[in-house]
């Protein structure tokens, strides 16, 4: 695979405080928007002020077909009953032969969604599972 290669292949590892959540196959919602507040100028007819006022975070929404690292989640969910806390993860881009493509970490990461599968013998669909993810920023990975 070329260097240049623009990550057209890709699935997606996940880690929480440091926990492996295993390899996703959609990464969905990760971004930021700078919310902006507008300023009518008394006298002045030829703009209106955009004032960048504060950060917006969008929930970031993970899913794959059910794996061994569907035990995983399961684990980390069995702990949620003892306390939901804030804390960080890594969500890794990775090529299929396992290169680190590019990786985010996430600050004041909250667990708020996990859907599993829906069993239906009268529909042939691959199980799948999805874990949602609110957060408060990026932090920097070295």
């Amino acid at each position: 695979m070329a260097s240049g290669d623009p990550g057209t292949s890709v699935h997606f590892r996940l880690q929480i405080d440091g926990i492996d959540l295993g390899d996703w196959n959609t990464c969905d919602g990760l971004g930021c928007e700078v919310e902006v507040e507008q300023y009518e100028e008394g006298g002045n007819n030829e703009f209106v002020w955009q004032l960048p006022s504060r950060l917006k975070y969008s929930n970031v929404t993970l899913s794959r077909p059910l794996t061994r690292d569907t035990a995983k989640v399961s684990s980390y969910l069995a702990q949620l009953p003892r306390g939901v806390r804030r804390g960080t993860a890594q969500i890794a881009a990775l090529r299929p032969d396992l290169a680190l493509l590019v990786q985010w970490g996430l600050a004041d990461v909250v667990l708020v969604r996990w859907s599993g599968p829906s069993f239906d013998p009268n529909r042939s669909e691959v199980a799948s599972e999805s874990i949602e993810l609110a957060y408060h920023g990026f932090l920097e990975v070295g």
